[in-house]
């Protein structure tokens, strides 16, 4: 069978044609290889008409990384999908969902598993780089930590993705009320391999 086969040209000709495919129009120079690699992660370029942002996502989060700072992730998707050696300061990457307590937590708080893991962020949530892209209640119930007073991380990155919460999940994060920088993609579409795009792309470009 006749196909391309040298990963170094497979990789070039790929973002060659996602930026062919891809309209930057409205993407800040900031966030171009964010938009970038979350088209390359799903196929789909139409995804970047979804994409919002605040204005200082992008310094926040490469700054947050380069200064050590953990990626906690909703889920193991998240986790794996993560490449450590695009790290810039052998950052930590945790996700709680298979702790121990988390059964309990969630029958507790009566809220699904995912949510109760996010409750035990709360000792390194603060200047941490979030990454969502699973269940819309990890991502409620963070806001709703930051809305009683919870440590603030330095970035947000939300993809849940699904039919119940995950639109109204990423646009109660586009409203900005936590005061902390966002990026979401709004709607339904999501998960857990843009989520973990997004760490990359950000952690790969170095602080300008």
């Amino acid at each position: 069978m006749d196909y391309l086969r040298d990963p170094k040209a497979i990789y070039a000709e790929s973002f060659r044609q996602v930026r062919a495919a891809s309209d930057l129009s409205r993407v800040p120079a900031g966030l171009e290889s964010v938009a970038l690699r979350l088209v390359h992660a799903c196929g789909m370029p139409e995804v970047l008409d979804d994409l919002v942002w605040s204005d200082d996502l992008a310094a926040s989060a490469r700054q947050a990384l380069a200064d050590g700072a953990p990626v906690l992730a909703d889920c193991r998707m998240v986790a794996e999908g993560v490449i450590r050696s695009r790290l810039p300061a052998d950052n930590a990457v945790i996700c709680t969902l298979q702790d121990a307590r988390v059964p309990a937590l969630a029958r507790e708080l009566e809220t699904t598993r995912s949510a109760a893991a996010v409750e035990l962020w709360r000792d390194r949530l603060a200047g941490a780089v979030v990454a969502v892209g699973n269940a819309p209640t990890a991502l409620f119930h963070l806001l709703e930590l930051l809305q009683d007073g919870g440590p603030k991380p330095a970035a947000i990155l939300g993809f849940p993705v699904g039919f119940v919460g995950a639109a109204e999940s990423k646009e109660a994060l586009a409203s900005g009320a936590h005061g902390v920088p966002y990026l979401a993609l709004q709607g339904r579409k999501g998960g857990s391999a843009l989520a973990a795009a997004a760490v990359n792309a950000l952690a790969s470009e170095s602080l300008s």
